[in-house]
């Protein structure tokens, strides 16, 4: 009971910062926007915080109070994190306004830049393999890096040619019983000609890959002016079981329970959903974080 008590104020900590996306995370940021949160899993009352034009700040008691890591200045806005589930003291930080990926390996008292330099959005680790990276980017693309961020490999969603925006690669998740099975979610694409004409605006959508990232094709195609913004998986303890996977867009939460193949409409509609949590002990127990001052259960 104990245990199912802190598990449970963990995540209450987590909604709690990922809702309240204004509240000011150091003395000297108020106002501050947090768009990645990351919770040590073995010291679970460390938690890091990335902002908009902040870095990083760290919480060591749960989030009660914050410091500046060693990634931190006006000009670094950080919109994705990843925590080492072996090693927490490692983790990475991805900067889409000081394009690149940013690694920490002493809890982020210092970060030294990786391998990958370009606007990143979204960040994916293997949790049996952590040394295994995915990165998604500010157009279309997934990065991958096996050795900790030293090296990447790159592989497209979809061509985009000319366009503006690009289907921003704003969400990754690897299915955690079959670490070859990846989810990404886009942003909406404006494509022009070369001459600079219009050609067409499609709505964000999600991919799935089976290979580890390396092929990708298209699980979902939802409605104009649509982005995905954030993607869970429901716990599950059989492999062959496929998996269901939950959407929040900017329009709503869309839900799969055949791994991606049909997608149907949740209970929630007609608000920008920014962040997705699954409660461990009651799976169905969904919650979502909006981009206004709300919280929801589903």
């Amino acid at each position: 009971m104990r245990g199912m008590r802190a598990l449970r104020l963990v995540l209450a900590v987590v909604i709690a910062v990922l809702v309240l996306r204004a509240v000011p995370a150091y003395s000297s940021h108020g106002g501050v926007m947090i768009p990645a949160l990351a919770i040590d899993p073995l010291t679970p009352t460390t938690l890091y915080a990335g902002t908009y034009g902040g870095g990083v700040f760290k919480s060591t008691d749960g989030g009660v109070s914050w410091s500046a890591s060693g990634l931190t200045n006006i000009y670094t806005s950080v919109t994705a994190l990843a925590i080492d589930p072996v090693t927490p003291t490692t983790l990475y930080a991805g900067s889409i306004y000081w394009p690149g990926v940013f690694k920490s390996t002493d809890g982020g008292a210092s970060w030294n830049a990786t391998g990958l330099t370009r606007g990143v959005l979204s960040l994916a680790i293997d949790p049996l393999t952590p040394t295994t990276l995915h990165a998604g980017d500010d157009a279309s693309g997934v990065f991958k890096s096996m050795d900790g961020g030293a090296n990447w490999s790159s592989a497209l969603l979809f061509y985009y040619g000319l366009c503006g925006p690009c289907g921003a690669v704003g969400a990754l998740t690897i299915d955690p019983l079959i670490q070859t099975t990846l989810f990404g979610g886009t942003g909406v694409i404006t494509a022009y000609d070369y001459d600079g004409s219009f050609l067409y605006t499609a709505s964000g959508r999600v991919f799935k890959s089976t290979d580890g990232g390396t092929g990708w094709g298209m699980s979902a195609w939802f409605d104009d002016d649509e982005s995905v913004q954030t993607l869970a998986i429901e716990p599950r303890t059989d492999p062959q079981t496929p998996a269901t996977l939950y959407a929040g867009t900017t329009l709503r939460v869309v839900k799969s329970t055949d791994g991606g193949v049909s997608w149907n409409a949740t209970g929630l509609t007609g608000v920008a959903v920014s962040s997705l949590a699954i409660d461990p002990l009651t799976p169905t127990t969904l919650y979502a974080g909006t981009n206004r001052l709300a919280s929801v259960v589903y």
